[in-house]
């Protein structure tokens, strides 16, 4: 199939305000309006001030789906990931990555819990599904990788002895994290045992706004392969990749109140989002008026999800706010990038193996076989000329008369 472009899909979510918010005595100043609609309210905003009329911060904002505080975490995942899962197992690459500030109910969405699964779970369980269902015709392989990226670092989470890992590029753009653990299984619970023992690895610590924050981005990677039966020599072999990322969140240092090391992996998360949002700018930007410059090399962050932003994937964009007064810039910039980002258009294109591999591949294989037929000719060939020569050596044998001996001769 002819590649195609796919705008990013954008969701936004709200969660419900919090304990700490109630004390603090905030209000409510984000409301859905409809299905796809959210109004954010200035809460400085004097209603009796007629000259601060016209230089209200209110902001009305339209993304594919908006979820308030009553949406479960199934209406999440149908609204926002379960149409990607039929695409994967045919070859197409999609990635579903949360976003938003610190303590906004990322990973909640992501990771849930045992009562309340997110969308980790919830895909995996659909992924193995469909996959049964396709067994009668088609073999299909399914491996995992969980990776976090922690101070522009990356550490394996499935297996944290093996070190720093390496990002690199092959020669076709595709990147490659170098000793990456990948881990083949067969159903979902046991990918989410390998997730569970793989968070507890992951770098977690209390903030004053979030008591389990996290400090690193996780990067979830499943790969599905599969291969038609039969002995066609040009049947296709499907390679899916579904990447789901939880983001750390941004943050303020003041409102954290976070010192010395805290600050640090702050002012590292920020950076990397800092050129996530660059990144989501120059992109909703680009085949406008003036070609944009996208500098994804700015973090590894973005260069782990460059196909996911401009390349080839189904991407949506999960977007998380606190609906309190007191995180209203922090909800205004999130709900910015996430508006930009609904003008991004990814390039989707189905993955086969390559067909000039296969053809050398298949090649050798007649290769080898033609000279096992030529060695096993030229063998039936010598047994033959062997069982004609043995009458023949008897015969003359018979003809040729006796020698005599000097014994016999004496005799005579």
């Amino acid at each position: 199939m002819e590649p195609k472009d796919q705008p990013l899909t954008v969701a936004l979510r709200i969660r419900p305000l919090n304990d700490a918010e109630l004390e603090e005595g905030a209000t409510v100043i984000a409301h859905k309006m409809g299905d796809q609609m959210v109004v954010l309210m200035d809460p400085d905003e004097d209603p009796e001030d007629p000259l601060r009329t016209q230089r209200s911060r209110e902001k009305t904002f339209i993304f594919d789906t908006v979820f308030d505080q009553q949406a479960s975490q199934e209406d999440v995942y149908l609204a926002t990931t379960q149409h990607l899962v039929e695409g994967v197992i045919s070859g197409y690459n999609a990635t579903v990555f949360a976003y938003g500030p610190s303590g906004t109910g990322k990973t909640h969405t992501m990771l849930g819990m045992d009562a309340e699964p997110g969308i980790y779970l919830r895909t995996l369980s659909d992924l193995f599904q469909a996959i049964e269902e396709t067994r009668g015709h088609a073999d299909c392989s399914v491996s995992i990788s969980y990776l976090e990226i922690y101070n522009e670092v990356i550490r394996d989470l499935l297996n944290p002895a093996s070190g720093f890992l390496d990002l690199r590029e092959d020669a076709r753009g595709t990147i490659q994290i170098a000793g990456i653990t990948e881990v083949s299984t067969s159903n979902a619970q046991e990918i989410m045992q390998l997730l569970t023992k793989g968070n507890r690895q992951r770098t977690q610590e209390p903030t004053a706004t979030n008591k389990t924050s996290s400090r690193s981005h996780a990067v979830l990677q499943v790969t599905v392969r599969q291969r038609s039966r039969g002995t066609d020599l040009a049947e296709e072999v499907h390679v899916g990749r579904l990447f789901m990322v939880d983001l750390a969140g941004s943050e303020r240092a003041s409102q954290t109140q976070n010192r010395g090391k805290r600050m640090k992996e702050g002012a590292h998360i920020n950076r990397s989002l800092l050129a996530l949002g660059n990144c989501i700018n120059a992109l909703s930007e680009k085949g406008g008026s003036r070609a944009q410059y996208v500098n994804f090399r700015d973090s590894k962050l973005t260069r782990l999800l460059k196909d996911a932003l401009g390349g080839n994937s189904r991407t949506v964009m999960v977007a998380h706010i606190s609906p309190a007064s007191t995180h209203f810039e922090e909800s205004r910039t999130t709900l910015l990038y996430a508006y930009r980002a609904k003008n991004i258009k990814t390039r989707v294109k189905r993955n086969l193996l390559n067909v000039s591999y296969r053809i050398a591949q298949y090649t050798h294989v007649i290769s080898d076989l033609r000279g096992e037929i030529e060695r096993l000719k030229s063998k039936l060939e010598q047994q033959e000329k062997e069982k004609r020569r043995e009458p023949g050596v008897r015969g003359a044998q018979a003809m040729i008369p006796p020698v005599d001996t000097e014994e016999e001769s004496a005799c005579r």
